[in-house]
């Protein structure tokens, strides 16, 4: 995912989504992917449940609007909402939290509200 010879760097850096996207790709049918101006993401049958935001500040995660509200509220310092995202369930993640914990649990929120009865199934069977 570098850019190619005479293309300008982006003004994000791929490393700053390497640990939400290693703790993503763990949950299943989640695919790696590009996104809004090249940016590196996760889908979760073909929806966006995670990116890295183009500034190379934050990252967005899908989340409901309860939950969403619950993490702003609980882990101002982490987690913030942009006005343009307000209208939108989305979460955005400062890339400077390197909680795994927390990224986990806020991340299999998001997947479980992606995922497909059949593999929430299966997850939850092997987790038991």
């Amino acid at each position: 995912m570098t850019p190619r010879k005479n293309e300008q760097s982006p003004a994000f850096n791929y490393h700053d989504f390497d640990l939400v996207k290693g703790l993503a790709l763990r949950f299943p049918g989640t695919e790696e992917g590009v996104s809004h101006a090249g940016t590196p993401s996760v889908t979760v049958r073909g929806k966006l449940m995670c990116r890295l935001h183009d500034s190379g500040a934050f990252i967005p995660i899908r989340l409901d609007f309860a939950l969403r509200d619950d993490y702003l509220e609980r882990y101002p310092d982490v987690f913030h909402l942009p006005e343009h995202f307000r209208n939108y369930p989305y979460v955005c993640l400062w890339v400077h939290c390197r909680d795994k914990a927390l990224l986990a649990e806020v991340l299999e929120h998001s997947w479980r509200g992606l995922a497909g009865r059949k593999q929430l199934k299966e997850f939850d069977s092997a987790r038991a």
